[in-house]
């Protein structure tokens, strides 16, 4: 099986599920968010707001294909360039740390490894640009796939809350806190992206 994990860009925004490449939900504030959705303009909203962070910031995502069909993928970029954060009761992200905004696997790929891999490429890419941590902010009555992470996943791997929240705390992770970090993290992009512990696999005789 060919994995392989690639910056998000225009040229493969159409491989993200596509009520995911219509979405706004982080890209604007409620206001202009409804605006666009009334005016039947959101993909293209989408278009130019990954088109303004790749111009100034650079990469904030990746397309995780397998055997080249894309399966998933994971948003992610400084508060400032993410409007919906705002809105939240438990804002604002903290200004050294990079908004996990939202993250997907399909179901017929999950529990395969891929959130493991997804996060070490994000890890590595923030590293490297100087960040000290990840913040998200949790649904604490999560019940089914959304754009914001369930609460109890984050909470459980190792992100702490940094404000309490009945519904949505904000959480963080550091990046360079422990050796453990890693191991820490892949598990917890496997929880969060809803893979499940599987049955070993007999091998053939």
């Amino acid at each position: 099986m060919g994995r392989r994990l690639v910056p998000l860009t225009l040229d493969n925004l159409q491989d993200l599920p596509k009520r995911c490449r219509a979405c706004v939900f982080w890209e604007l504030d409620p206001v202009s968010g409804e605006a666009a959705v009334k005016a039947g303009t959101p993909a293209l909203e989408k278009e130019a707001w990954i088109s303004a962070v790749l111009l100034d910031w650079g990469s904030c995502g990746r397309v995780v294909y397998v055997d080249d069909v894309p399966v998933g993928f994971v948003l992610y970029a400084p508060p400032a360039y993410v409007p919906r954060s705002t809105a939240f009761p438990t804002s604002p992200v903290s200004p050294d740390a990079v908004q996990l905004m939202t993250a997907f696997i399909m179901p017929g790929y999950q529990g395969q490894g891929l959130g493991r891999v997804m996060v070490q490429t994000v890890a590595k890419d923030l590293l490297r640009r100087g960040f000290r941590a990840i913040e998200a902010f949790g649904d604490a009555r999560w019940k089914e796939a959304a754009c914001v992470l369930p609460a109890d996943h984050l909470l459980s791997v190792g992100f702490k809350t940094v404000r309490p929240h009945p519904t949505y705390p904000r959480l963080r992770l550091e990046l360079r806190s422990t050796l453990s970090w890693k191991e820490d993290v892949e598990l917890a992009l496997d929880r969060l992206l809803g893979a499940v512990q599987k049955e070993p696999a007999l091998r053939p005789l």
